[in-house]
């Protein structure tokens, strides 16, 4: 009995120990290969060798306007002031011209005949003026009437380049580029950089008293080939051309200086002729446009071209695709101070489209437009964005032209006299 409880005892035990050995074993084993815990950044740092990293692109700065900055940076009064173009009085510089630049930043001048005496006094003035303009953030435009032929600004010493009509006679468009360089390089020779040509109106109407041997023609084709002509040859000088009378003064039998002519031509007439020049002009790269007093009833029965919302806006820029600057012709004629109050008609002009108001004449004139165009943005009737816009495109222009105020020298006049005869014997003289 005590034999075989002894045998069981062994056997016990011997169970015993293997199960510990077991366990002991697996419990081992378990040591030996732990579940590895999960990764921090402490010790994944600590563990493992830092592996490259791509380094992030920057964000990219947008890049500020400089002509944007500068339009945030400009008064009302300044804005307003480059939407003027202002004629002046006498040879020299006064203290009403001063003003002008000074006081009311406008940003152009236009010359006329009675402004010019004689090469030095022409040379003088300009350089007068662009000092006087130091005081303002953009360059002065000094621009004329030089169109060639009878109407012509310059001094009486340079020989008269031929009409426009005896241009579009020859047929030949290397005629109109050379004769439209030719005015480009005695403008910039002057200090001048703006030229209100050439006129692209088709002379159908041959008693119109104010446009006849100024145009290339009655005929579109020459006159749009001659005209762009002209327009590429001032160009090329960096004189900034202003193509006139838009939408057309050809048919015309009232002179608008002193009322306002009424045509009664519809837009269908008025596509197949009138528009014709100014559509290729556009085509090619024209930088302003002269918009004309003239009444076209069965386009707006209300309102002439230059207080038309429906010429300026509709016409010229939506269905022409026009992008550059709207001028009105001088806003002192009769054909608007016969018929309208002026300072109000400025105000209608800008709200229709215009970019900028030609006041010819007469400083007090100039002063009431000015005041008009800044009482009319303070009330309202004038959104501030459309002088934004208006101030944008002339300040566009002036850089594409590199304007600065810069002195001339007086030019040799003898050297644009020679010019002068060998295009008349290269072209008309043969």
């Amino acid at each position: 009995m005590r034999k075989t409880y002894r045998k069981r005892m062994a056997a016990w035990t011997l169970w015993g120990c293997t199960c510990l050995w077991v366990l002991t074993g697996c419990a081992h084993r378990s040591n030996e290969n732990p579940i590895p815990p999960t990764p921090t950044a402490a010790t994944t740092s600590a563990s493992q060798p830092a592996s490259p990293q791509a380094t992030p692109s920057p964000v990219p700065t947008p890049t500020a306007d400089p002509m944007q900055a500068k339009l945030a940076k400009m008064s009302l009064d300044e804005k307003i002031g480059q939407m003027i173009l202002a004629g002046i009085d006498g040879y020299t510089m006064t203290p009403e011209a001063h003003k002008l630049l000074e006081s009311y930043h406008v940003g152009g001048i236009i010359l006329y005949k009675p402004n010019v005496k004689s090469s030095a006094q022409l040379v003088e003035l300009t350089n007068a003026l662009k000092k006087a303009n130091n005081v303002n953030q953009l360059p002065l435009w000094i621009g004329a009437d030089e169109e060639g032929g009878r109407v012509t600004r310059l001094p009486d010493e340079i020989i008269k380049t031929p009409t426009n009509q005896e241009i579009g006679k020859t047929g030949n468009a290397a005629f109109a580029f050379n004769v439209g360089s030719l005015l480009g390089k005695e403008l910039h020779a002057y200090g001048l950089n703006v030229d209100f040509a050439p006129v692209l109106d088709v002379n159908s109407n041959p008693n119109n008293p104010v446009i006849g041997d100024r145009s290339f023609g009655a005929n579109a084709t020459v006159v749009t080939s001659m005209g762009v002509q002209a327009m590429k040859g001032l160009q090329a000088q960096h004189v900034t051309p202003v193509v006139k009378h838009f939408p057309g003064h050809g048919d015309t039998s009232v002179d608008s200086h002193v009322g306002l002519p009424v045509v009664q031509n519809d837009l269908t007439r008025l596509r197949k002729l009138e528009l014709v020049s100014f559509t290729e002009a556009i085509k090619q790269d024209a930088d302003a446009v002269m918009v004309a007093h003239i009444l076209l009833p069965k386009v707006d029965p209300q309102n002439p071209a230059t207080m038309s919302k429906k010429i300026m806006t509709d016409l010229l820029r939506q269905e022409l695709g026009f992008q550059g600057v709207v001028i009105t012709d001088d806003m002192t004629m009769g054909a608007i101070t016969q018929n309208y109050n002026l300072a109000d008609s400025a105000v209608k002009s800008v709200v229709a489209g215009a970019n900028v108001i030609l006041v010819g004449h007469e400083y007090d004139k100039i002063v009431a437009v000015t005041e008009a165009l800044r009482q009319a943005v303070q009330d309202k009737r004038i959104p501030l964005e459309t002088i934004d816009q208006s101030v944008m495109r002339i300040m566009k222009l002036k850089q594409k032209y590199e304007l600065k105020d810069q002195a001339v020298q007086t030019p040799d006049v003898s050297v644009f006299n020679n010019t002068v005869h060998q295009l008349l014997s290269t072209y008309l003289h043969k």
